[in-house]
């Protein structure tokens, strides 16, 4: 294993050239992180974090609906990052503190099975990327009971992708593709970012190898004057992805455009349940209405980190206001959060 790392990072350096590689994958910065793999780079060799975390990436106002169901009455499940995820008076986290029946569940089956033992309203907040959306469309195809209705926060990660090329802001020259999205979703959503911004990818796996891998193939394309999609990651992702994930997901959802935190409205991005669904659709079946809101409290730059064009150090608040006991923006929350990776690595 050592033996090998050495010879990738000795290759990396042989065809090293500037470059800016951008991954989104909350895991992807863990590993980075944890393992220094950023110390091993030539100083040229840049690699930032995008939005690759979930649970950030959802918008003030999304928790906002939930706040709100929650003081109709309704029961709400959801994972236990969206506990603390700021919406714009509070969190989900203060709501139950105030009386509201809140609780954590690990997937939405547990959430189903709260509905079936319980005599009024249940909804699921179902945040994730590709990943997680089949297990949401699953059993809203299998007949969940009356009660029980699903507040779709999915959202894609391709749109946010294209958002980030064609804004210029981050001027990303490559793209390290997360391993998990890409399982269902497969190779072909990212193909037109090479074909048509001349931007080499390559789908990464999880350990350090992994990352040292994608970051060499990286350079191997730039160097031979290509852009395409490579796979590094063929022992878990097929080309064609999860064809029957794909199906479920597209019987469920639509695809329709909302914000993300730190993100203006991206086209096409988010998951909505369709009408042929909407007895299980939150927003269809009870009266939500919450005022347009602001998703980065004074002074976070929360925001500016999900589009790439921030590291945590930057900002003031971070270490001191701002801890993973005690966040103040959405990126210090969830384990995946680049802020809260950088407040338990950035110090070795």
């Amino acid at each position: 294993m050592k033996n090998l790392s050495r010879e990738l990072v000795s290759r990396i350096h042989e065809i090293s050239r500037p470059v800016k590689i951008m991954h989104v994958c909350g895991s992807h910065e863990h590993t980075i992180m944890q393992h220094g793999v950023r110390s091993l780079l030539p100083d040229e060799v840049e690699v930032v974090a995008g939005p690759g975390c979930p649970v950030c990436c959802v918008p003030a106002r999304e928790i906002d609906e939930c706040i709100e169901l929650a003081r109709q009455g309704v029961t709400i499940t959801t994972f236990g990052d969206m506990l603390r995820v700021p919406g714009s008076e509070g969190s989900l986290a203060d709501a139950r503190a105030e009386g509201a029946d809140v609780r954590i569940v690990y997937g939405v089956g547990n959430a189903v099975e709260i509905a079936r033992k319980l005599d009024r309203e249940v909804v699921f907040m179902a945040a994730g990327f590709e990943t997680t959306a089949p297990t949401t469309a699953s059993e809203i195809l299998s007949g969940p009971p009356e009660n029980f209705s699903v507040l779709s926060c999915h959202r894609l990660i391709p749109p946010a992708l294209r958002f980030l090329i064609e804004s210029g802001e981050v001027n990303l020259n490559a793209l390290i593709e997360p391993g998990h999205v890409s399982t269902i979703i497969g190779m072909k959503p990212y193909e037109p970012f090479s074909r048509d911004y001349n931007i080499p990818q390559v789908i990464a796996g999880f350990n350090p190898l992994d990352i040292l891998m994608a970051v060499y193939m990286i350079l191997r394309q730039i160097d031979r004057g290509e852009a395409k999609v490579e796979n590094e990651y063929k022992r878990a992702v097929k080309p064609e992805g999860n064809l029957k994930a794909q199906k479920v997901m597209d019987e469920v959802f639509k695809v329709t455009e909302r914000e993300w935190r730190g993100f203006p409205v991206i086209p096409e991005s988010v998951y909505e349940i369709r009408d042929e669904f909407s007895e299980f659709n939150a927003r269809e079946k009870f009266d939500i209405e919450v005022e347009d809101t602001v998703d980065t409290p004074a002074g976070c730059i929360c925001g500016a980190v999900l589009r790439g064009v921030a590291r945590p150090e930057e900002c003031k608040l971070f270490k001191n206001e701002c801890t993973p006991t005690s966040p103040i923006g959405a990126c210090m929350v969830s384990r995946e959060g680049t802020c809260n990776i950088a407040y338990r690595y950035s110090s070795f």
